[in-house]
């Protein structure tokens, strides 16, 4: 089973050209690892409009089965993407977020300064990663033993 997947890198500086998407860029190359397939990749800046707009359009339109966000997490004024990202949630995942914290809790207390949402929207599940490449290689290694179970729920094709 290939898993479509959307990358989403939301940074100002990285929208600018300022800093390079490794995190982003790194989610690219793990998705093997998960039989995921890059259908959408984009960098946007810390937009609330843009964020949502995004989010909407790869799961209503594209029906991508997985979309992967990562900056934009933390307190700054700026950092609008889980906000974003609840806003358009059909249904919320907060024991996905709360795992994502805790687990990453054992490697760094600033995983609990991560405001990342996760949730459903149509047959998509969108989850928010962290900005830093540290906090996304963690977040992604979390949330690899539940992934499939996951997808294959939010489908209907569990048993349960």
């Amino acid at each position: 089973m290939e898993i479509s997947v959307g990358i989403l890198t939301i940074s100002d500086r990285c929208s600018k050209g300022e800093r390079e998407d490794s995190s982003g860029r790194f989610i690219c190359d793990y998705l093997p690892k998960i039989e995921g397939k890059v259908v959408r990749y984009k960098i946007i800046p810390d937009d609330p409009e843009e964020i949502q707009k995004t989010l909407i359009d790869w799961a209503d339109n594209d029906r991508l089965e997985l979309i992967l966000t990562t900056g934009g997490t933390g307190f700054s004024p700026r950092d609008w993407t889980s906000l974003s990202t609840k806003k358009v949630l059909d249904k919320e995942a907060p024991g996905i977020s709360e795992m994502l914290r805790a687990e990453g809790a054992k490697f760094t207390k600033m995983s609990y300064l991560s405001q990342g949402a996760a949730g459903v929207r149509k047959d998509s599940f969108i989850v928010n990663l962290p900005g830093s490449l540290k906090g996304v290689k963690e977040g992604l290694d979390i949330l690899k033993p539940l992934l499939i179970h996951i997808l294959e729920l939010i489908k209907g094709r569990d048993p349960h």
